[in-house]
């Protein structure tokens, strides 16, 4: 099945900044994450979609060959899974095809034989609430390679070296005369690399680098959210031939939280309380990533009254000041009234007589829009 656009995907323009792009990233994120919408393989799909596109498009290389060639131009770079983000890119493909056919000049072809910078990887890694608000130390265990202790990545048996491949001199590439033209193409004997293992190492068996598992410590800063990456540099892949390694990018997502929900630095939070207390008014605990606070809820307090406890949100991660906690009230109907209770309740109905209107402005206010609707109406 064809990809979708990866502008559509995130409902972004496609002269969108990156804070656009980050935001629309992170409402889809929210929406469609496994821990919200477990058994739900639609939300899981447009889940792992939404992360292929903000791979691409929060990358400003990837993004730009992405402008110019659509899917062509970043395919294997993205959607990799959890590790991922190697593999030649499309210049160097379109490098190679016209490298082969002129020469090189001028072709931007890859650079044959020698040390070469390792893969970047990825790895997407869940936090809870708590952590991104306050930050964390992580230890995480990746799939990588590195290059070959033994050979030092040369591929070579200790005590030996490659030696320059005898049908291309070297070079890595040989010229071919078809017809008018001379075509120079990859030299298939030593595949580009100009130099040849003839006693390959015991411990890469000639490669130059081995599979490993590697485990490292993460350290989270506290303001972190969902689309945020942090970059350990030197923990990719290994070079070739003994090359630098690549980095490491720790692509984060925010599990949902049970009480709390994000937006920015702000958090928000329902607190129920009973039908007496928002009458009356009263005290109550509510809770906070920090603990327990008072908060006073004044008399005649209606459903969906939203106050602000100062402070007690999220620190940004780039600084600024500390976002806020929103407590939205929801006034509960009391439930399994005994007889007595029941009588009391109905006592206090009859007791409002004719001026219930005064004590439920609200009920009064919707009465009124209902009786002008049909007077309009004609009904």
């Amino acid at each position: 099945m064809a990809k979708r656009d990866y502008y559509e995907v995130l409902g972004v323009q496609r002269g969108a900044d990156e804070a656009e792009i980050k935001k629309a990233y992170r409402r889809i994120a929210m929406k469609h994450h496994p821990d919200r919408n477990q058994g739900d393989n639609k939300s899981e799909e447009k889940f792992k979609e939404a992360n292929e596109a903000y791979e691409v498009l929060s990358n400003p290389q990837k993004r730009s060959a992405y402008d110019q060639f659509g899917h062509a131009g970043v395919d294997g770079q993205a959607g990799a899974g959890g590790f991922g983000g190697g593999g030649a890119s499309f210049s160097d493909i379109f490098g190679d095809v016209f490298g082969d056919i002129f020469g090189g000049a001028g072709g931007g072809g890859r650079a044959r034989g020698g040390p070469q910078r390792g893969s970047d990887l990825r790895y997407n890694l869940e936090i809870d609430l708590e952590d991104a608000v306050h930050g964390a130390t992580v230890k995480i265990r990746i799939p990588t390679l590195e290059s070959c202790e033994e050979c030092k990545g040369s591929g070579a048996r200790r005590g030996s070296n490659p030696v320059s491949c005898t049908t291309c001199g070297g070079a890595g590439q040989i010229r071919m005369q078809q017809g008018f033209f001379s075509v120079q193409q990859t030299c298939p004997n030593c595949r580009g690399k100009g130099k040849m293992v003839k006693d390959p190492c015991t411990g890469c068996h000639g490669r130059g680098r081995v599979e490993k598992q590697k485990t490292l410590s993460v350290k989270v800063p506290s303001g972190v959210d969902t689309g945020d990456r942090i970059r350990l540099s030197g923990e990719g892949e290994g070079g070739p031939e003994g090359g630098p390694n690549g980095d490491l990018y720790v692509q984060i997502a925010v599990r949902a939280h049970p009480l709390f929900e994000r937006d920015g630095k702000n958090l928000y939070t329902e607190v129920p309380i009973t039908f007496a207390d928002a009458a009356l008014g009263g005290e109550m605990e509510v809770p906070t990533l920090e603990g327990r606070v008072k908060l006073r809820v004044p008399p005649e307090t209606q459903t969906g009254k939203l106050f602000r406890l100062r402070g007690k949100g999220v620190k940004p991660v780039r600084g600024g000041a500390v976002g806020d906690l929103m407590c939205r009230v929801t006034v509960e109907t009391p439930v399994n009234l005994g007889k007595h209770q029941k009588e009391l309740l109905a006592e206090f109905q009859t007791s409002l007589g004719d001026t219930s209107h005064k004590h439920s402005p609200r009920k009064t206010s919707w009465f009124e829009g209902v009786k002008n609707f049909f007077e309009e109406m004609k009904f």
